[in-house]
């Protein structure tokens, strides 16, 4: 998915800065043919699974992101073709990639510390999970692996690891993941609620079924395997017997 090559770690770099005869620059907007052979080439050489769309979509695809105003492409040039290019939106770095014959050379670096350089505030990424050098790379420059998943949410169905990068103030942008996620918790729980109230009216008994409480508690540590069944059974318990309880309280009115 994600992948780039070794580079010079230090300084932070700006679109359009050059080092020695490297420079990086905004893509063109009609860049998308040679960013779509670089991407090709450059995935092909990784430790990545096989790519699952023709060179004709990928030369689709980096023209509808070059001009969609949501990304910013940076590329990598000495002089010659592209030797690599970033890609980013606003909150998550989608790609880097270096070409394989630039590999070894501060490419990977000068564009990362580009990206950084724009979003001070911080960033994420997803690379896969067998991608070592990636995750190498990225952990010597200063970004942390937050989750891992199990590939079903990629194109490929391979395990990924998603890394951020906290940016200036990594309190605040901790904080901001962290609302996302509460913000999702609560949907999810006002959707639980509401499916316990419902089910009371079907139930053949108002019993609470505790091997069902423990059914629901392995299931859900297969997703989330750090918190274990017995701690998850403790917050289902929680969970039903709150929402119980509002069902209760608007069956009475």
């Amino acid at each position: 998915m994600r992948w780039c090559a070794g580079a010079a770690p230090g300084q932070v770099w700006h679109p359009g800065s050059v080092s020695e005869d490297l420079r990086v620059r905004p893509a063109e907007a009609d860049e998308s043919a040679p960013l779509a052979e670089l991407y090709g080439r450059s995935r092909a050489a990784a430790r990545m699974p096989p790519g699952v769309h023709t060179a004709e979509e990928d030369r689709a695809w980096f023209a509808a992101r070059l001009r969609d105003g949501e990304h910013e492409l940076w590329v990598a040039e000495r002089d010659g073709p592209l030797l690599g290019y970033a890609m980013a939106t606003r909150t998550w770095l989608d790609h880097l990639f270096v070409d394989p014959q630039a590999q070894g050379r501060g490419v990977g670096g000068v564009l990362l510390d580009t990206v950084k350089g724009v979003r001070p505030g911080g960033f994420c990424l997803w690379v896969f999970e067998v991608n070592a050098p990636a995750r190498e790379f990225y952990r010597r420059r200063g970004l942390v692996e937050l989750e891992r998943t199990d590939g079903s949410g990629n194109e490929e169905h391979a395990p990924d690891v998603r890394m951020a990068w906290p940016g200036l103030d990594p309190m605040a942008f901790y904080r901001g993941l962290i609302d996302e996620v509460d913000d999702s918790l609560g949907e999810l729980l006002s959707r639980r609620v509401a499916l316990t109230r419902a089910v009371q009216a079907v139930k053949p008994s108002t019993d609470r079924d505790h091997a069902r409480e423990r059914e629901i508690a392995e299931r859900l540590a297969g997703i989330a395997p750090e918190l274990g069944a017995d701690r998850l059974l403790r917050i289902v318990q929680t969970l039903i017997t709150e929402s119980l309880e509002v069902a209760g309280e608007d069956g009475s009115r």
